[in-house]
């Protein structure tokens, strides 16, 4: 757990608000049009990056969902990581795709060797299924992770070799969920502060536990009290730093019987018992506090700011998702923004530009700067402490946790190839803690010994496919 200073120093941010805004609002109007008032940082080109030579292709297909292009037509600004580029001499063309046709158009696209993109941005079945069906090639050539802009990176993209083949350099990461909490609640029923626990290293499963409890316990006669909304399952699991699926010697393997996932198993499996928590989707913090019978809402933070997040005269907090108290490791599970090279693209120059830009724009201090201002401006009732709390949470002291399997295969990683909407990776992180469609809810037991025999035959079949792939890359 973190040490940070209770006089909090917040002259550098380490983390770009473009990650703390990724998500769209749920709750009406966003709140983009509150930035306004502070002012747009101006990017200065820098000899820390190379201009893209002139005997290079300097235009960059990018296949997705949105255009990295501003929209004029808004009045939109270039993103830094933009402005930086096309001062390098890069330009980036939009291949527009929708998100249910996007793999499918992208697959056609490399077979076909037809406007094949050069960048498409990372998901979970990059690695290692659509790597092994030859979607992407190693970074290695254009990125080399001992030089200063990477280093810090360097440890996260060592869990995405291949064959000796680093396959994503990762640009940067965001917390994927927090807990935020009314504290007129907390002080309410004489309950112990969850941001003071953080800051005093306090902040684990047990306090976590012991203030539902409470609350829950000590609820009037007249009201049903819960400890927890949201989405947090699979975030306590992995603050043991273990996953259901490894990576161990080029071969993918079962965790399910690591003894870590089952104690955290067990514990997620007595809350939900016990009733501590509502496994209703309540959509948003505004939402699941506002009646002051929810103690915690956990979400990406899409779902606590702007509209979504607390109004002028609420005093709500946030803490990450509290650690296991057996472990000394600061772990964190992540969402990480990174653009895979996509197989057939030969513009080696110029994604190595994009990818260097994208970088310096999320680490220059100028750049953080602004973009915590532009927070602060956008989300008023969100203090500096709680800025400061989802930087550190997202900043690299922390080890980024990522299991791999989310990205194995449909059966594995694919909600919607699921009759139920969810994958088997997601039952097994989420199914001891709520009910099934049945009603059912399974001890970790029930759940490992249901689908144990599923999991061992995609990694055999995955395992298989290595196997291939390293036969035909040699």
């Amino acid at each position: 757990m973190t040490n940070i200073k209770r006089t909090l120093a917040l002259a550098v941010s380490l983390v770009s608000v473009i990650g703390v805004c990724s998500c769209g609002s749920t709750g009406g109007d966003d709140s983009s049009s509150k930035v306004t008032t502070v002012p747009k940082v101006e990017v200065e080109d820098t000899d820390a990056i190379e201009a893209i030579p002139d005997d290079a292709q300097k235009t960059i297909r990018w296949m997705g969902t949105y255009n990295l292009n501003p929209d004029e037509s808004k009045g939109e600004d270039k993103t830094v990581q933009m402005d930086l580029f096309n001062k390098k001499g890069g330009t980036v063309e939009w291949t527009q795709v929708t998100d249910s046709e996007k793999f499918d158009k992208l697959a056609s696209a490399i077979m076909s060797q037809q406007d094949v993109p050069d960048i498409f941005k990372y998901e979970w079945m990059a690695f290692p299924a659509q790597v092994l069906k030859d979607m992407y090639q190693p970074v290695d050539d254009i990125v080399n992770f001992d030089d200063p802009l990477w280093s810090d990176v360097k440890t996260s993209a060592e869990q995405f070799v291949m064959n000796g083949k680093h396959y994503v350099a990762p640009i940067d990461f965001t917390v994927g969920t927090m807990m935020m909490y009314d504290y007129g609640v907390i002080e309410a029923n004489g309950l112990s502060d969850p941001y003071e626990e953080y800051l005093d290293g306090n902040w684990n499963w047990d306090t976590w536990v012991e203030l539902m409890e409470e609350f829950c316990e000590n609820a009037p006669a007249d009201q049903e009290r819960y400890g927890i909304n949201g989405w947090f399952q699979t975030q306590v699991i992995q603050q043991t730093g273990k996953t259901m699926v490894n990576y161990v010697d080029g071969k993918f393997v079962s965790n399910l019987n690591d003894p870590d996932i089952e104690r955290a198993e067990n514990m997620l499996y007595d809350i939900g018992k016990k009733g501590y928590v509502n496994t209703d989707w309540l959509g948003n913090a505004k939402t699941a506090l506002k009646n002051g019978d929810v103690l915690f809402y956990c979400m990406g933070t899409w779902a606590m700011t702007g509209n979504n997040g607390p109004s002028e005269g609420d005093d709500w907090r946030v803490v990450p998702v509290p650690s296991d108290p057996n472990s000394t490791e600061k772990y964190m599970t992540a969402d990480m923004l990174a653009y895979m090279w996509v197989r057939g693209s030969t513009a080696n120059e110029a994604v190595k530009t994009w990818f260097e830009c994208s970088r310096l724009a999320v680490t220059d201090e100028t750049y953080l700067e602004n973009g915590k201002e532009k927070f602060l401006n956008a989300n008023p009732n969100w203090t500096e402490e709680m800025y400061e709390v989802y930087r550190e949470a997202s900043s690299n002291e922390n080890k980024m946790v990522f299991d791999y399997g989310y990205g194995i295969s449909s059966t594995m990683s694919d909600d919607n190839a699921n009759e139920d909407g969810n994958c088997i990776t997601r039952k097994l992180y989420e199914f001891t803690n709520k009910e099934d469609d049945s009603g059912k809810q399974y001890s970790w037991t029930e759940l490992r010994q249901t689908y144990s025999a599923t999991v061992d035959s995609e990694l055999n079949k995955i395992n298989e496919a290595v196997e291939e792939y390293i036969a035909k890359n040699g």
